[in-house]
């Protein structure tokens, strides 16, 4: 896959776990680079013009004159997960890889200790993903579920309390959380969470916001949501 824009790329420079293959770089972007990622990186740059870099990933990709060449990440397991820090973000069928991304962007800045994401209904690890992540791809696992309902059910066995996000539940406090441990569950847009994944939530909970706006964005509601969090403390 191919990873690119600035600050995507010097995250997985960074990464140990990551497995890279290519490095291309406009003169520009390199000296960009080494600011963010001081060299010696683990692999050797090429030089390239702009416009190959067009070419090879899409006239309407901002790839900022960088892009690497990398392996996926290997997927962690739930039990690596809740070994982490933090509350863990929980994705009922969130599809767009640039939410998926914002989200997990969020999760590095509130210090989640990871994102779920169902294995069949959300996107693939993508350079789209990772420039919406801005680096948060390398640091906040993002693990994929074969059943989301399966999974709540073995996050609430490891003592963690499932509160599943919408605009019709009662108004989240961070402060009634302090004592536990919290996943939050967040539905598609425009359909929200699906019946069994609302039903296996031990609370339904949602954002206090002003008149005039039915909702936010799924990335939004999810920070949002993680600020309140960190109320707690």
């Amino acid at each position: 896959m191919w990873l690119y824009g600035q600050h995507a790329v010097a995250a997985a420079l960074a990464n140990p776990a990551r497995r890279l293959r290519r490095l291309l770089l406009t003169e520009e972007a390199e000296a960009a680079l080494a600011q963010r990622q001081p060299q010696p990186w683990a692999l050797s740059p090429e030089r390239t013009e702009r416009a190959r870099l067009d070419q090879l990933l899409g006239r309407d990709v901002v790839h900022q004159g960088v892009a690497l060449l990398a392996d996926p990440l290997p997927p962690p397991s739930l039990q690596a997960a809740l070994e982490r820090p933090g509350p863990l973000l929980v994705l009922d069928q969130v599809t767009d890889p640039r939410n998926v991304g914002a989200i997990l962007r969020a999760a590095a800045a509130f210090g989640a200790a990871a994102v779920i994401t169902q294995d069949r209904n959300a996107p693939e690890e993508t350079g789209a993903l990772a420039k919406a992540a801005s680096g948060a791809l390398e640091t906040v696992p993002l693990l994929r579920a074969v059943n989301i309902a399966r999974t709540l059910i073995a996050l609430k066995a490891a003592n963690v309390w499932c509160i599943g996000l919408d605009a019709a539940g009662e108004p989240l406090s961070g402060p009634a959380l302090a004592d536990r441990r919290v996943a939050l569950v967040l539905g598609a847009e425009g359909e929200g969470m699906r019946r069994l994944t609302r039903e296996t939530c031990d609370l339904v909970a949602g954002l206090t916001i002003k008149s005039g706006i039915d909702s936010l964005n799924v990335s939004a509601a999810a920070a949002v949501a993680l600020y309140e969090l960190t109320r707690a403390g």
